[in-house]
């Protein structure tokens, strides 16, 4: 995993839980992780700011663990 500043020409989804009120959601960059293998997660309030790189599994684990505890 690690952190960078967010790539401005990505295509980024938000969670279909977010419900657009708000509030912490995250989004995440579908087209890139199709292309490249790597899971881009950045927080919807600061689009701007860094972002996190997740392999296939870490992506897979963090989906699992807002499922169960969010």
């Amino acid at each position: 995993m690690t952190s960078t500043h967010t790539p401005r020409l990505q295509r980024w989804v938000k969670s279909t839980y977010s419900g657009g009120e708000g509030g912490n959601c995250i989004e995440w960059a579908p087209d890139h992780a199709r292309a490249t293998g790597d899971y881009l997660i950045r927080d919807s309030k600061d689009p701007n700011g860094p972002h996190l790189t997740l392999t296939r599994e870490s992506f897979t684990s963090l989906v699992e663990f807002a499922k169960n505890y969010g």
